[in-house]
């Protein structure tokens, strides 16, 4: 079947955000609502097998902090730090501290240029993705996506296929015409459960997961001069991830 679409997850997939934006963020919120915790890249890295940041929060209490004593409001006092958190986030962003990971870019240019839709499916809060694609990609960055699945859009996050499930049926699109771009095994469970064949790109707290039934594994996507490298998968690797060599694998 004729791919038309390229479907992204965003942290970690579309810029590295994970070590040293959302853990930075999240410190800093605890700091300002007076809370002794620290959340070092080490402790991040096993946090990260929970998505959505309230139930990471709520999973670290129930887990290292059992002495807490929880407020009336909990679900309130959840979203009250998490709203902190992606405020210092987007402030990051704003600063131009992190930028889109290797060949996004490109590739993201490439596919608006040969016709694929774009979408976005992640589990992180819209806020969120307006703001690293404003200012990591391009002012108005979001309008280059024609769906953007986000946050609390969905009841089940990853690797629940729900946000998948959503951003298909708001593309009217079966899933054998699209390919889903992620970097973590939550990340794959999910899109291959919505029947997405997945492409994976490595990163920090990803090296070691389990990527069976992925389409391919590389470390990057590749940019000129930069060429990328295929740790996984029985494919024909390229210099560079682009919508030729994309179109051939997923259509070959």
């Amino acid at each position: 079947m004729t791919l038309t679409t390229l479907i992204f997850d965003v942290d970690g997939t579309l810029a590295d955000t994970e070590r040293d934006g959302h853990r930075v963020a999240f410190n800093r919120a605890f700091s300002e609502t007076g809370l002794d915790w620290q959340w070092d890249v080490s402790l991040y890295g096993g946090l990260l097998a929970v998505t959505g940041g309230k139930e990471r929060i709520l999973h670290y209490i129930e887990r290292f902090r059992p002495e807490f004593v929880r407020p009336r409001d909990m679900a309130g006092f959840l979203k009250s730090l998490h709203l902190a958190k992606t405020r210092y986030y987007v402030a990051m962003l704003e600063a131009g501290e992190i930028p889109l990971r290797t060949g996004v870019q490109r590739l993201l240019t490439e596919a608006r240029n040969a016709g694929l839709r774009l979408a976005i499916a992640t589990t992180t809060t819209p806020d969120n993705v307006t703001a690293l694609l404003r200012h990591a990609l391009a002012p108005g960055g979001e309008t280059w996506f024609e769906v953007i699945g986000a946050g609390d859009i969905v009841a089940a996050k990853k690797p629940a296929p729900d946000i998948y499930h959503w951003v298909l049926h708001q593309l009217r699109l079966d899933p054998h015409q699209a390919l889903a771009l992620e970097d973590s095994e939550n990340g794959l469970r999910a899109a291959r459960a919505a029947g997405l064949r997945t492409l994976i790109t490595l990163n920090h707290y990803t090296l070691h997961q389990d990527f069976s039934g992925a389409l391919a594994v590389f470390d990057h996507l590749g940019d000129p001069g930069l060429t990328c490298r295929c740790v996984q998968g029985q494919v024909t690797a390229p210099a560079m991830v682009d919508v030729a060599w994309l179109r051939s694998v997923a259509e070959g």
